[in-house]
């Protein structure tokens, strides 16, 4: 009996990879060079908003990067860090946030009706001179979604990808961040009803996010983000074979990309402002860029 169940199981696992497999083959068309907008394109908006990504879209890119973290009610935000970054958040009075205590307003911590009332767009940014300030707040992803696809509509513009990253730390789990389980279980339950997923890419530094996705969702596109290591040692560490390769750009050479192009992978690196740099990378033959000036792509 307990042969026969395991018999049945493993059917059932085979079965879920087949399809998994055949979804990914019927899946749209990945660009052929793919320009994305980081954070939604932070030299040029409030990073994280939907004002970003809009203009992300007016400039003509093909993916929207955005970074995500959970709230203490369930809750899925654009975020890159784990607290309001006192750099170029302010308050909801608009006062300035104590730069003393970085975790005093955790994410993960606050109840979304809180979260929203903060304002991270208004102050200047030192790091992003040619950033428009306006006021700006963190948005949910289905809101993001939802603004993303009725603007594709109403401009007769065709579909983009979603490269959404799970900002978890094994360091934070229960802290700062979910376990890895429940957080991508929470993300990809938004995706799901959105109805998005043949047009999403889940990136992380966290494996252990991207093996709950190749697990429980291997219909969806991985991409390993790395800053060190080699590719053989990376992609061993992480225990299977994403779709996306995603390094930090100075690790690039003409040797990575044939290395990654051999084993069928895409390498996309981040993130890269100067033009020079730009045209570098595309003369070694990279997928994509990842760029926080996004009209540097689309020129």
């Amino acid at each position: 009996m307990k042969k026969l169940a395991y018999l049945t199981l493993a059917g059932l696992l085979t079965t879920t990879s087949i399809m998994a497999q055949k979804a990914k083959l019927s899946a749209p068309a990945f660009p052929a060079f793919d320009t994305e907008a980081h954070r939604g394109g932070r030299g040029l908006q409030p990073e994280n908003t939907i004002p970003a990504m809009l203009n992300a879209l007016k400039l003509g890119v093909t993916t929207l990067e955005m970074d995500t973290h959970i709230t203490a009610d369930d809750k899925v935000v654009l975020s890159h860090d784990d607290a309001f970054n006192p750099l170029f958040a302010l308050t909801p009075e608009g006062k300035e946030l104590p730069k003393e205590d970085a975790h005093r307003y955790a994410i993960y911590k606050m109840p979304y009706a809180e979260i929203a009332r903060f304002d991270v767009g208004s102050k200047l940014y030192d790091k992003f001179p040619q950033q428009q300030k306006l006021k700006a707040y963190i948005p949910l992803l289905g809101d993001v979604i939802d603004s993303v696809q009725h603007f594709l509509k109403a401009n007769k513009k065709p579909q983009v990808f979603y490269n959404i990253e799970t900002k978890s730390n094994p360091k934070n789990d229960n802290v700062y961040n979910p376990e890895p389980e429940e957080f991508v279980n929470l993300l990809m339950a938004v995706i799901q009803s959105k109805k998005i997923t043949p047009y999403v890419i889940i990136q992380s530094f966290d494996k252990r996010t991207l093996q709950v996705l190749h697990r429980k969702y291997p219909q969806v596109k991985t991409s390993y983000l790395v800053d060190k290591g080699t590719l053989t040692d990376n992609i061993k560490d992480l225990g299977f074979t994403p779709d996306i390769y995603s390094p930090a750009y100075k690790l690039v050479n003409a040797d990575l990309v044939k290395a990654c192009h051999d084993q069928n992978l895409k390498i996309i690196p981040w993130t890269v402002n100067m033009s020079e740099e730009i045209g570098a990378l595309k003369q070694l033959g990279v997928d994509g860029i990842i760029s926080d000036y996004p009209n540097l792509l689309v020129k």
